[in-house]
């Protein structure tokens, strides 16, 4: 292994093990509200962005992302990011992390319908197979819930449609993210300053450990976003796509194993039919990729 890949693989292997471990750091701070938090969460990213734009010397692409044509798509990627990550927040607080994590399971079949769906991209047959019994998947979880899984389904939903902006939108990561936060902190600021002022109001939660637990919500967020940038750079799309199961994995692990939430019959179903769908796509995956770069191969040796 190069050490480029090596680096790719390491800082890929970074990033969906803090976002796995995410579930542990918000739950420490449950005695917070969601809107706590989140305002926390973005008010510290800005800073925390703004040093790695310095850092990484890339000002000429954060002056390029806040041309007015990225502007516009990267304030719907903000609504759609910051809805994300409320819901994440509450959903830890809710002991609902086995749902969230089904939700991130279940993120890479939709990426694929909404390519097919949208973007004219076909599907293979295997494909097809996965996202159906995917949605068989979420049929059953329906029944063992007794409602429809909604915190999964709006964060697959809010990160994929995030995922399809970001992608259509030319920005440096770093940049983009730095816009984005830089949108969020003026509603952040406006609501923490209302909530200081209420009588049982706080800047920064209670005090002694919540401080640094806050003040770390920045680089929490934005570390494994630059670790996968990296990657990406540096790994193929499909070793990214299997290795993107570790983040899930580690969440639904602490939720069961940590957290003690319901795991009963029906929920095994569900997972097992998940787990099932994401190696029928990801074999399928693989076997397209290589059938791609054997026929590659084949016309470079024509010519």
């Amino acid at each position: 292994m190069s050490q480029s890949l090596r680096l790719g693989f390491l800082c890929c292997l970074g990033c969906y093990t803090i976002w796995g471990l995410l579930p542990l750091y918000f739950r420490a701070l449950e005695h917070l509200a969601p809107e706590e938090m989140l305002a926390h969460r973005v008010l510290w990213s800005v800073p925390t962005g703004l040093i790695l734009i310095i850092v990484a010397r890339n000002w000429g692409q954060l002056r390029e992302a806040l041309n007015l044509s990225h502007l516009m798509w990267l304030f719907v990627s903000t609504l759609l990011i910051g809805l994300n990550w409320y819901l994440y927040i509450w959903a830890v607080g809710q002991e609902r992390v086995m749902e969230a994590s089904l939700g991130y399971y279940i993120n890479p079949l939709v990426n694929v319908l909404i390519g097919a769906l949208f973007f004219s991209e076909r599907l293979r047959r295997a494909q097809w197979i996965a996202v159906l019994i995917a949605a068989v998947a979420v049929s059953v979880m329906t029944a063992a819930l007794g409602y429809l899984p909604w915190v999964a389904l709006v964060l697959c939903m809010t990160f994929a449609l995030y995922s399809v902006i970001r992608k259509q939108v030319q920005v440096d990561s770093r940049a983009g993210f730095v816009v984005e936060v830089a949108l969020l902190a003026p509603l952040a600021l406006i609501w923490l300053t209302w909530f200081a002022g209420q009588p049982e109001g706080r800047w920064m939660g209670e005090g002694g450990w919540d401080i640094p637990c806050l003040i770390a919500a920045g680089p929490i967020t934005a570390v494994p976003l630059i670790l996968f940038a990296v990657a990406a750079k540096r790994l193929r799309f499909s070793t990214i796509g299997m290795m993107q199961y570790i983040g899930p994995t580690l969440q639904f692990l602490i939720s069961v194993l940590v957290f003690r939430e319901v795991f009963t019959l029906t929920h095994a179903m569900a997972f097992g039919l998940i787990w099932t769908a994401l190696i029928v796509f990801t074999v399928d995956s693989v076997m397209g990729d290589a059938k791609a770069q054997r026929a590659a191969r084949a016309a470079a040796s024509v010519r």
